[in-house]
């Protein structure tokens, strides 16, 4: 049987960012920036790189700003064409997205990633399709979905980026249950979401970055609303997995998750450090840092 490429994916931006308040006060917490780069363009990159060509943004009110950072802006242009200033222009340019290429669909109520992806089935239809959330920023060499689709062509089915948490951070994650470990791909047999330490069947937890088939769009329309009023993504993968067309991949980099403020503030130390034009004085104000830390104890 062929496989289908993957050709787009969906963006599930539709949160509040509470936990960022004030400043998701008046913009989108994808917006907010590592050193100079918005979340979300990272996750863009890493879609493009891995040949996504359609995008699919499930978006909330006051996320206009969005909308507008993906847009052409002719007067910054100009400007930047008129002072010579070629290599910003080019920076600029990178932000931009095609007509036709890039959609905004509304999630009107909170209900969960699952119902989030949910509202995006009419534009991907029945095709596979990937998920990324912006919050997690992997760096790796490869982009992680590029490493993804590569095992995907592979396998088939549905795939779940995965990564070894330590049995205290099980619950903070959907844990998978594997059936059979074959090095990079494991072949899963279940997922339980959030569980104790106690109860977590394997150390391997889903982090933010999916390919999955248009049966899962099917299992999403038959469930109802779990704890919370919310419908878990997890839940409609774990219902292929039964018939074993779940895998998940121990993707190669690392993860950082910018949902939260250490996490965001841990992203912003590493991607700084990884900047030529960054490294070396930041990296001499970290140490001078730590050397009065040190003098102060």
């Amino acid at each position: 049987m062929k496989i289908k490429k993957v050709t787009k994916a969906v963006f599930p931006v539709a949160g509040l960012g509470t936990r960022f308040l004030p400043a998701t006060k008046s913009i989108p917490k994808e917006i907010m920036t590592l050193v100079d780069r918005p979340l979300i363009q990272y996750a863009i990159d890493e879609a493009r790189a891995a040949g996504i060509k359609e995008f699919i943004f499930v978006t909330s009110r006051g996320k206009s700003a969005l909308e507008d950072y993906f847009d052409h802006s002719p007067e910054l242009e100009s400007t930047l064409r008129k002072a010579g200033k070629d290599a910003l222009l080019e920076i600029l340019k990178e932000t931009n997205m095609d007509s036709g290429a890039i959609a905004y669909l509304r999630q009107n109520r909170p209900m969960g990633l699952g119902h989030a992806v949910w509202c995006a089935r009419r534009l991907i239809g029945d095709e596979p399709f990937a998920v990324l959330l912006p919050d997690d920023v992997i760096a790796s060499e490869k982009p992680c979905l590029q490493q993804m689709i590569e095992a995907y062509e592979q396998t088939g089915g549905n795939m779940v980026a995965a990564m070894e948490v330590a049995p205290a951070r099980a619950s903070s994650y959907g844990v998978l249950d594997i059936e059979e470990d074959l090095g990079a791909i494991v072949r899963v047999k279940g997922m339980v979401e959030k569980p104790t330490a106690e109860e977590a069947p394997s150390n391997l937890a889903v982090i933010g970055r999916y390919i999955l088939s248009p049966k899962v769009l099917t299992n999403l329309n038959k469930l109802k609303q779990g704890a919370g009023g919310e419908i878990q993504l997890t839940d409609a993968i774990a219902e292929e997995a039964k018939s074993g067309n779940v895998f998940g991949y121990r993707f190669r980099g690392q993860r950082y998750d910018c949902g939260s403020k250490a996490g965001f503030l841990q992203a912003t130390v590493a991607f700084a450090l990884a900047r030529p034009d960054l490294r070396d004085e930041f990296g001499e104000y970290l140490t001078d840092l730590m050397a009065l830390q040190q003098a102060a104890q």
